[in-house]
Formats: C-alpha cells, sequence, structure tokens
C-alpha cells in the first residue's frame, strides 16, 4: 500500500492542523467520523476547520442568512475541534479571515474541498507559505495551465474521485481519503453519525412539543399516536417535495386505521415560512405544526429524537434521523446513491423510478405502501 500523504515525520512534529472545506450539514454528519478519529490518533494535534462559504456574496442583504448557517453550531459544540473560521461569507470577511489564518502560522494544511481544487490549492499555500500543504486534485488536460500552476501550491495531493468504487457510501469514499491522507484505518461500524444534542435544546423541544398540545406525557387525556416528522425542502428543488403531497400523505394518513391519532410536524427552511404557513392555513389540517430550526441547529436533532418515524427528501435531516436512531423513510432520486441514509436497519429508501426523475416524481401511495407494510 502507498505511504500516507502527510508523512508520519511531519505529523509528528506538528501541533496543529488547519482543514478547509465547504461543508454542507450532511458532509458533516460522516466527515465528523473521520476529525473524531483524526484526533483520537493524534491527541496532541490540534483540529482547526476553515468552512468555506462557496455563496460568498458582495450582497449584503444576502449575510444574515449566510451569517446563521446552522453547522457552525454544530461545530461550537464539537469537542474535537478548536477552532473554526465561519466568517467567509463576504469578500472583505474572506480576507480577514485570510489574515487571521496566516498569523496562525500553520504546519500543515489539508484541503478537503472537492469544488474547484485549484482555488482551494491557491488558499491552503496563501494561509501557510511555509507549511506542509496537502489537497484535492483532479485530472486536467496540457492545456490548463493555471490548474497546473495551482496544483504546484501542493505538497502532495489526492484524487478524490480515485478511491471511490461501485456501492460505496459516501463515509467510506471519507474514510478512504483520510485513509489515504493520515494512514488512519476506521471500522465500518465507526462510520455511524452522531450528533451530542445538549440538554438545553432537549428540554426546549419537550417544550415545544407541550405548547403545540403534542405532549407525551402519562397524563395526557386522550390516546396519543405517533408523532411524524415530515421534511419536504433540499436547497436544490430536484431534491423537494410538494407541499401539496404533504397535505395528501397527512389526509393518507389519519385515515388509515394503524395510524390513527397521528400528530405531524412539517420542517420548513426559515426563509420559506410565510408561504408554508400561507399554504398550510388554506388547508386547515388538524394536528399539524411547522416547523423550523431558526435559533440554532440543535433544535432540529432535539425535535428529530423525539419523533416516532421521519419522512425526508435527500438532505441532512435523513442522516440526522440515523444520528438520533429515528425510523426513516428517505425519498430519493437515482442519482447519488452513495448519500443514502446509512443504517439499513432502520432507514428504507424509495427511489423515484427514472434516472433523470425529480423527487416529485415519488406517489403519495409510494410511501403509503412501506407505512402500511
Amino acid at each position: 500500500m502507498a505511504t500516507q500523504l502527510v508523512p508520519q515525520e511531519v505529523l509528528s512534529k506538528v501541533d496543529k492542523v488547519l482543514f478547509i472545506a465547504h461543508l454542507a450539514l450532511g458532509d458533516f454528519t460522516y466527515l465528523q467520523n473521520c476529525f473524531k478519529t483524526f484526533s483520537e490518533a493524534n491527541p496532541s494535534i490540534k483540529i482547526h476547520i476553515w468552512v468555506d462559504e462557496v455563496r460568498r456574496t458582495n450582497k449584503a442583504a444576502d449575510w444574515g442568512h449566510l451569517k446563521k448557517y446552522a453547522l457552525y453550531d454544530w461545530l461550537a459544540e464539537c469537542p474535537f475541534v478548536e477552532k473554526v473560521y465561519n466568517q467567509t461569507y463576504s469578500p472583505a470577511l474572506f480576507e480577514q479571515s485570510i489574515l487571521e489564518a496566516k498569523q496562525q502560522n500553520y504546519p500543515c494544511v489539508v484541503s478537503l474541498s472537492t469544488l474547484r481544487p485549484p482555488m482551494y490549492a491557491r488558499l491552503a499555500r496563501q494561509i501557510a507559505p511555509n507549511g506542509f500543504v496537502v489537497g484535492m486534485k483532479k485530472p486536467v488536460g496540457l492545456l490548463a495551465f493555471k490548474q497546473r500552476l495551482a496544483y504546484r501550491q501542493l505538497d502532495a495531493a489526492l484524487d478524490p474521485d480515485s478511491v471511490v468504487k461501485p456501492g460505496m457510501h459516501i463515509s467510506d469514499v471519507y474514510a478512504a481519503w483520510f485513509q489515504q491522507l493520515f494512514g488512519l484505518v476506521s471500522a465500518p461500524a465507526s462510520r455511524l453519525p452522531f450528533v451530542e444534542i445538549p440538554a438545553h435544546w432537549r428540554g426546549q423541544a419537550k417544550d415545544q412539543l407541550r405548547r403545540w398540545g403534542f405532549d407525551l406525557g402519562e397524563n395526557s387525556p386522550e390516546k396519543v399516536g405517533k408523532l411524524l416528522f415530515i421534511n419536504p425542502y433540499a436547497k436544490n428543488n430536484k431534491r423537494c417535495w410538494p407541499l401539496e403531497r404533504v397535505v395528501e400523505l397527512v389526509h393518507s394518513v389519519s385515515q388509515n386505521d394503524a395510524w390513527q391519532g397521528t400528530r405531524f410536524i412539517v420542517n420548513v427552511v426559515p426563509e420559506e415560512m410565510a408561504t408554508a404557513k400561507q399554504f398550510f392555513d388554506k388547508n386547515s389540517i388538524d394536528k399539524v405544526r411547522l416547523f423550523s430550526a431558526e435559533d440554532n441547529f440543535f433544535q432540529l436533532p432535539a425535535i428529530l429524537l423525539e419523533c416516532d418515524l421521519i419522512i425526508s427528501v435527500e438532505t441532512a435531516v435523513m442522516h440526522l434521523a440515523n444520528a438520533v436512531h429515528v425510523p426513516v423513510i428517505a425519498l430519493m432520486r437515482q442519482k447519488n446513491p452513495e448519500w443514502a441514509p446509512i443504517d439499513k436497519q432502520n432507514s428504507i429508501v424509495i427511489t423515484a423510478a427514472n434516472r433523470r426523475d425529480w423527487v416529485k416524481a415519488i406517489t403519495v401511495a409510494q410511501v403509503m405502501a412501506v407505512l402500511t407494510n
């Protein structure tokens, strides 16, 4: 087997490593285990993470939403991450963050960024002009002079696609990256997602259920049915499920004898809450409450933990369902099967019939067939 890309003699001399990544919540759900494994194998090395905001913009109107990115809350509570660069959402703050990072004199910088890897190779070297720099490198043509020049900034490089084999889950891909980078070998069982929810947010979730009249306590005057969480939203419209389908599903579940008394929580992204409220007000469905983790990331896993079942389109929610050990029905396209929920015992995937189909092609009848099986 090839020697690890970051030599052990380099690791033995460093006190901190900066990882650069354009992280989505789903990415961190599985990369978290890799960082944890690295920390356990190198307890004297502090982990710093640069979260690069690919939606970086000069538009001040967009900064409020970007500044409240939920991942920052999760990283802030991560015990093996010492420092996070989370102000890269505007060009000015991006430059300030570079200056701040350069003052750290990083002895080692690792870019895990697969989008525009030449740009991140340059960024890594800019931050650590004298450090050991390793990053992602995708094959380029002979005439791609700028890209080839950028890759020369790296002391070592990893082709992220070189480790991918048919049938691999994304957690296996990330584990393979860290094996090539640092020689770290992890067992498949150690790749299951996890989330440590602070007690404050667990308590707030229970309070929220009481305010909604969804109290799970034994003193409830009526028989309490199951609590079903539905997430129809994703960043990409191709992965969303129409609200009309959600209403149809609620009606179908409510009329099913096995699911009598079910209460419903519909997850809504903050920027769509006003539209969703208007829509559900028109439909006036009983025992449905709209939810959004507007204050803190941990509101989401805390409320998921209280549910009996989660139905979600292909986004971070279906991975967090595995992290809190609540059964999930995932609605997915045929594209990117490596992102299916990893816990097969607690997950059922309903896949759109055709390769080009969006998630909206999945019908309520398909979901009900799973629920009633």
